[in-house]
């Protein structure tokens, strides 16, 4: 008699929420961040942006992203979304938009757990990852 199991897995992944939205059109959304429901999505139904589509293959969110950019009209305006692309390093996925040359990039903030994109005082995700560095060089001295 041959009995014949079928084992079925399911992977449930998890992706990270970050806040969504831009200061011109949100004035909330402003270096003054003002929380709304509808500025929170899950990133795992958000592509990458498609000027990062052809450079770096990531398709799904690795953290979250604040950006600040100086606007044709010279005021700061600021961007939050998800982030595609590695957390240790931040300068391929949060550079500026090359379809944007008139815009001027003043920061660009990554973290990676759940609304962390909401803070004013986000801390960027290149900084932690030196303290992580300089942590273990010292307990390896």
């Amino acid at each position: 008699m041959n009995i014949q199991i079928t084992y079925i897995f399911h992977f449930i992944a998890f992706a990270i929420k970050c806040f969504q939205c831009e200061s011109l059109s949100s004035p909330k959304c402003g270096i003054h961040f003002e929380e709304e429901s509808t500025f929170l999505v899950d990133c795992a139904g958000i592509g990458p942006p498609r000027y990062l589509q052809n450079f770096y293959p990531v398709r799904n969110a690795t953290g979250c992203m604040k950006k600040t950019i100086e606007s044709f009209n010279g005021q700061p305006q600021v961007l939050r979304s998800c982030y595609f692309g590695d957390t240790a390093n931040i300068q391929n996925a949060c550079q500026p938009d090359a379809a944007l040359p008139y815009v001027k990039q003043l920061g660009c903030d990554v973290c990676t757990k759940d609304e962390c994109n909401g803070s004013s005082a986000l801390t960027p995700a290149l900084t932690v990852g030196a303290l992580l560095l300089l942590g273990v060089a010292r307990v390896l001295a």
